[in-house]
């Protein structure tokens, strides 16, 4: 845990020369598993919090924001999802709002750090509302590359929720193109991946978001991008839709509430049609260094976030 000399606060770099501090109330869990330093506090502001390696992953106050931006666009999308893949979501959130889907049958988490689950399932109830105690979801702990490379199952949604590339963690093999032509290969027709992919504030996409958005459009037939504020990072936070048509952009407001009204058990917070129409309206800046880039991740030229 990060602290200043004043006295217990949590602090990160958003980049360098721009801090973010918040007064810790209590630390609930904080010990390094064998991939990464592992905290979770309560806080003043954003509440009950998963650190991974010094950087924020999720906080009570603001969780909901991310999780429907990350999972709600995808499943509604796709016409009947009953089959989703997640690699990562270790606090549950992610598997809760896809669970929230009717026509869901089975959900697959694969997420490689067990402590961080056990820990979460523990300490972040609120987070993970229950959702490992569903009976359509099957846990497993190990690598999702490896997993996607040899599983014979298929999927409907992939949901890619692992953070950032950070050169020390375990997830940065997730960002590359080897794996997206992988997870595309366990899609179904039809079927649609979508990975969180970093920062997309005026003075962050450069950091991640752009060379992710190239990477996941030299494999899939479509890349859309998609954005929005969490208070806790710092900045507006980027996903990329990976599909094989324009479908999400298409419905209207209109459908997307229609669809939520059929599938969706329980209230969304955050997302809705009129909330997706501002998620997929992404600057004009943002959209420019997407055609602009040039970079595409693999395996020999990885990418890592300072």
């Amino acid at each position: 845990m990060r602290t200043s000399p004043e006295g217990n606060w949590h602090y990160e770099l958003i980049t360098e020369g721009l801090m973010q501090l918040e007064q810790i109330r209590e630390v609930l869990f904080e010990g390094d598993s064998p991939y990464q330093h592992v905290l979770i506090h309560d806080a003043e502001c954003f509440g009950r919090s998963l650190v991974l390696d010094d950087k924020t992953q999720s906080t009570e106050l603001d969780e909901f924001v991310y999780h429907e931006a990350l999972v709600q666009p995808a499943m509604i999308a796709h016409p009947n999802p009953r089959t989703v893949f997640i690699a990562g979501g270790g606090e549950g959130a992610t598997a809760r709002e896809a669970l929230r889907h009717s026509s869901v049958e089975r959900v697959v988490m694969v997420d490689l750090d067990e402590l961080v689950v056990s820990m979460c399932r523990k300490y972040l109830p609120n987070h993970h509302q229950g959702a490992f105690d569903d009976p359509r979801l099957t846990l497993l702990h190990e690598d999702a590359l490896k997993y996607i490379e040899t599983t014979d199952e298929r999927f409907d949604v992939a949901i890619i929720d692992v953070p950032d590339p950070l050169e020390a963690g375990p997830a940065y093999l997730l960002f590359t193109q080897e794996f997206y032509r992988s997870m595309r290969s366990r899609l179904n027709p039809g079927g649609i991946m979508v990975a969180q992919s970093g920062p997309t504030g005026a003075t962050f996409y450069e950091q991640c978001f752009s060379a992710v958005a190239n990477t996941v459009g030299s494999v899939f037939p479509q890349a859309h991008l998609s954005e929005a504020f969490i208070p806790s990072f710092g900045t507006t936070w980027g996903f990329v839709m990976g599909t094989p048509d324009d479908a999400v952009l298409t419905l209207t407001a209109d459908e997307i509430d229609g669809r939520i009204a059929e599938r969706i058990t329980g209230n969304l917070r955050s997302y809705d049609g009129i909330a997706h129409r501002g998620m997929f309206a992404v600057p004009k800046f943002l959209r420019e260094a997407v055609d602009a880039e040039t970079r595409v991740i693999t395996r020999e030229a990885p990418l890592f976030v300072v």
